[in-house]
């Protein structure tokens, strides 16, 4: 598929391993099918999405997103009072950013982890904060046969304890931070997947594994499972898999949890920046 392959939107790609820039939509209105289904073809193709220039209510940003399916109430993070499945990312000036940094896929430790989620941004800084995504079908293919083989047949298992428990993460208990967080019995269980899952759309296989969720292998220690994790998370967001999404007041950045993984920047300490996340559920891998 080429950016030629759609009729009601322009779409430009980000780089030549993945992402693009869709233009030609506005988001807060009642998106015709037609052009709703190419930005949902858009999002499948390319794995991470943006708009720019829109202006969206919580209504627009919720209706918008419930197109793709049933809407998360995250069990640990705290949404917005009259909308909890937003929640509003602040990071205020002076601090570091402590929400979504570090390569992950998200809610890898749900026994359905999440679609894909779909952030609107209104305070942005004047430079920094940017968001990487990494393509996990590019990551899959370019391992080698041999190893291809051998991870089909592993599962994986995630966990949230270690992302939940840093100290970073214990300070946004019960606290009134920008960023809160509730206690959940979800952060101590294990769940299984697959290390290579297939998209239930195009069939394409990728690799899932990412280092903030994942514990090791089942069937093997910790010990016996940490070097392969270690090469596999590293492989997984080589550069060359890359694409970079720099944020603008009114852009929407979307993705598909199947196809990639995203970090976000802590390069922007002295500034403010407010993004609104709605995340979507998924399916069983």
């Amino acid at each position: 598929m080429t950016e030629t392959d759609f009729d009601t939107i322009s779409v430009k790609r980000l780089t030549g391993a993945m992402g693009a820039e869709i233009s030609g939509v506005n988001l807060a209105s009642d998106l015709p099918v037609q052009q709703f289904e190419e930005i949902r073809k858009a999002l499948f193709t390319y794995g991470a999405i943006g708009f720019r220039d829109q202006n969206l209510s919580f209504e627009d940003h919720y209706n918008f997103a419930k197109r793709f399916g049933s809407l998360e109430v995250h069990p640990i993070v705290n949404g917005m009072e009259d909308f909890p499945e937003i929640i509003k990312m602040h990071k205020p000036a002076g601090v570091a950013a402590s929400f979504g940094v570090g390569w992950h896929t998200d809610n890898s430790f749900f026994k359905k982890p999440s679609l894909g989620s779909i952030v609107y941004a209104e305070i942005i800084p004047p430079q920094g904060g940017d968001t990487l995504f990494s393509n996990q079908q590019l990551a899959f293919e370019t391992l080698s046969n041999g190893m291809k083989d051998t991870l089909r047949g592993l599962t994986a298992i995630h966990s949230a304890n270690d992302a939940y428990t840093s100290p970073t993460a214990m300070e946004k208990y019960d606290g009134d931070g920008p960023i809160t967080y509730k206690h959940s019995d979800i952060i101590a269980e294990k769940v299984e997947h697959p290390v290579i899952i297939k998209h239930p759309v195009t069939g394409k296989e990728a690799l899932y594994v990412n280092q903030m969720f994942i514990s090791h292998f089942k069937g093997w220690t910790k010990e016996e499972s940490a070097p392969l994790i270690d090469y596999l998370c590293a492989h997984a967001v080589r550069e060359d898999f890359q694409c970079r999404f720099r944020w603008e007041k009114g852009s929407v950045a979307m993705w598909d949890n199947r196809m990639v993984q995203h970090a976000a920047l802590n390069d922007y300490e002295q500034y403010e920046r407010l993004l609104y996340r709605i995340t979507v559920n998924g399916d069983a891998l």
